[in-house]
Parts: C-alpha cells; sequence; structure tokens
C-alpha cells in the first residue's frame, strides 16, 4: 500500500440533492448519464486533479451507493475519500461535510456533484488561486439579452457587462469559510452558494475564467446535452473541425449599412432578415457547420421572428452559445467579403475586435475584396462573403 502525504486541500463534492426538476427516480448524483452516473463523471474529473481530501456528502440512505462510486473513481487515491450524510439544504450539506475535514486541510473547495463534467484544470485553477483572506469562484460571461421585467412588463434593460454566471467548485480559506458557516447557521439565512455566503461574512470574493461545459446538470436537457458530450461518436474527434460558410445580401436595405459587426454611416444598407451583415452571417455559418449544427437559416430565418432585424454580434453570441452546448469552443475564424464599397481596409482592425469580442475573444481576420467589376459585387449590387471557422473539442 502506498502512503500518501496528506493534502492541504479538500474538496466537498455535494450529492445529496434529490434532482426532482430532472424527473428522475433517483437522486440526481446517482442518475446516469451513460453507462456512469452523474457523480462518478465528476468524481472522476476530481481525482485527475492535484491529490486532496475527498469528501462526498451523500443523500440519507444512499451512502453505501455514494461509496461505490467513490472508490471507482478514486484509484490509489481512495484513502483520500470519504462519504458523509447531507441534510435538509444544500447549506446544512456542506456543513455536515465541513465537519468531516481533516486537521491539516488549509483550502476548501465546495463543488457540486451536479456540474458532472467540470474538467480537473478548473478545479486545479480554483484552488491555486484561494489565499489566506479571499474566496474564488469560476464564472462564465453573460451573452443573452438580460431584460428586468414586471408581472409581463417588461422593464427595462439590464447591463450584462457587469454579470457573470457563477460555477463550483469555489475556493475558500478554511478558517473563514467555517467561521462564516457558523455566521449564517446563527443568522438562519439560506444563501445561494457558497460565495455569497462567504462574502456576506464581509469576506472578499473573486472571479477566475470557469468552462462551458461546467454547466449545471438540473433539467432534462441538461442530461441529454452532457450524454452527447460524452457520446463514442464525439469522444472519437479529437481535432479541430473546419465549416464554410457564404452570404450574400443586395442592396437596398433601411438605414445605415452595418457590415463587419460595424455600422458604416453615409453607406447604402444592405436588406435581409435582419441587418443584412453578410460578414457576420458567413461566419455563423461556417461555424455551425463545422460543428455540425445545421445552417443560419435553420437558427435565425424567418421562421424565427425574434431575430429580425438584429445586428451580427447577436447572431454571433447566440451562435457561441450552440457551439458551448454541443461541447464545442471556436478555434479561429477567416472571413472575406467580395464588394466595391464600402473602403474596409481603415476599420479592419476595429472589425476584427469587434468580430472577436462577439464570439468570446476568438481569433478573427477580415479581408475584402473587389471583383474587377464582375458579377453582381462588381456590378455594386450588393455583397457576398465567404468564412472558415474551425471548433474544436471542449472535452
Amino acid at each position: 500500500m502506498t502512503l500518501l502525504p496528506v493534502p492541504a486541500t479538500a474538496i466537498i463534492v455535494v450529492a445529496a440533492g434529490s434532482g426532482t426538476r430532472l424527473g428522475a427516480d433517483a437522486p440526481k448524483a446517482l442518475v446516469g448519464i451513460d453507462e456512469h452516473s452523474v457523480l462518478r463523471h465528476a468524481l472522476d474529473q476530481v481525482f485527475q486533479a492535484a491529490p486532496a481530501q475527498v469528501i462526498v456528502v451523500a443523500p440519507a440512505g444512499h451512502e453505501g451507493d455514494a461509496e461505490s462510486e467513490l472508490r471507482a473513481a478514486a484509484g490509489d487515491r481512495v484513502e483520500l475519500g470519504r462519504v458523509v450524510t447531507g441534510g435538509a439544504t444544500r447549506q446544512q450539506s456542506v456543513a455536515a461535510g465541513l465537519r468531516a475535514l481533516w486537521g491539516d486541510v488549509k483550502t476548501v473547495l465546495v463543488h457540486d456533484a451536479a456540474r458532472a463534467l467540470t474538467p480537473a484544470a478548473q478545479i486545479d485553477a480554483v484552488a491555486q488561486a484561494v489565499t489566506d483572506d479571499r474566496g474564488v469562484l469560476p464564472t462564465l460571461p453573460v451573452v443573452n439579452t438580460l431584460k428586468r421585467v414586471s408581472g409581463s412588463a417588461v422593464v427595462e434593460a439590464v447591463d450584462r457587462s457587469e454579470l457573470v454566471a457563477a460555477q463550483t467548485p469555489q475556493g475558500f480559506p478554511r478558517s473563514l469559510l467555517e467561521k462564516a458557516y457558523a455566521l449564517a447557521l446563527e443568522s438562519g439565512v439560506e444563501y445561494t452558494d457558497d460565495a455569497a455566503l462567504y462574502a456576506a461574512a464581509g469576506h472578499p470574493v473573486v472571479h477566475i475564467p470557469g468552462s462551458p461545459v461546467a454547466f449545471k446538470i438540473t433539467v432534462p436537457a441538461d442530461l441529454e446535452r452532457a450524454r452527447r458530450l460524452l457520446s463514442p461518436e464525439r469522444g472519437s474527434t479529437t481535432v479541430g473541425r473546419v465549416g464554410i460558410g457564404t452570404d450574400v445580401h443586395a442592396f437596398g436595405g433601411e438605414g445605415d449599412l452595418w457590415l463587419a459587426g460595424l455600422q458604416w454611416p453615409g453607406e447604402t444598407a444592405l436588406s435581409g432578415h435582419s441587418d443584412g451583415d453578410a460578414v457576420a452571417h458567413a461566419i455563423v455559418d461556417a461555424l455551425l457547420g463545422a460543428a455540425g449544427l445545421g445552417d443560419i437559416g435553420e437558427h435565425f430565418g424567418t421562421a424565427h421572428p425574434e431575430y429580425a432585424g438584429a445586428h451580427g454580434d447577436v447572431f454571433l453570441a447566440r451562435t457561441r452559445e450552440l457551439l458551448a452546448d454541443a461541447g464545442f469552443g471556436i478555434g479561429n475564424v477567416s472571413v472575406q467579403f467580395q464588394g466595391n464599397r464600402p473602403r474596409f481596409s481603415g476599420r479592419r482592425a476595429e472589425a476584427e475586435r469587434v468580430l472577436s469580442a462577439a464570439l468570446g475573444g476568438a481569433p478573427v481576420s477580415v479581408t475584402a475584396t473587389t471583383t474587377d467589376g464582375l458579377g453582381f459585387p462588381g456590378r455594386g449590387d450588393g455583397i457576398s462573403a465567404m468564412a472558415v471557422a474551425m471548433v474544436v473539442p471542449l472535452v
């Protein structure tokens, strides 16, 4: 038997949820994704991360099932694992995990088993970012347009630049987290997550980049998404996939021209269901094709009136979401448009920045050319664009 050094980090894996919204006949963590359960997949990543004490908080009556999953995932680290019984709420379950910490533990990560595909690299990144006083949580930017509502009325738009979506694991210095939990118990307040509880006790929390595959399995659609990501067919794809997209729009729209994500005052607009941005649309088509998700008409065509008049950044942000849901990130994009106008070279860098930002920072290059008077772009009737895009598997 190999004696493992006592780690200074512990991971509390909260697996005590009932999973009512999942519609399963077992606790959520024990529902199968493929041949393995949600909990097993979560623990596989936990044990691929740096060695840590691992405490699984199981639903009452299912401790044996959780123990089996723990042992199957742990391998030669089995002595680092332990199962405890959860409470009636998530907060009570985490408190049960805190009571099981070894004396040498200085840093505590709290992780939802429902985020079953969270990469080991994210777990390590959180642990490394914790300091003696600050907590850490991984986040993703909010890409959807958000609205504040009152009843059925839309009141106002919400500035999404100030918002992020929180993930797990969330990491904290042990001593301050334990004190924060004692305060929460005394006050009787139930917090939505551990970062909120920790911040309520007056301690700072910072965020680091999360991962699109660290989504929470809550409803049946989430479970299907996880199954797609883990399917053998997809798993055989270890290199990037390439797609080609084209788009054509005639001049004749209302207002100013929108092209390559930019507004061009004084230039004749392109006609179309949305803003007619042929460059953005060709990129969307290329990305969807590379990921095997159909084409732009399927997701943004006239059958989707919500996109009428929408600008290219909306299309691109939504496409990025669709790719993430399917388990793909964006490698890079190259796009060229053909047309006599607008004069593009002076705004090339600006266009590339805007398009890249809409795609979450993926590299984008844009070129432009005329056709020496040939074809409808050469006659000045409109603009055509062709894009090539590479997408890469996220897991």
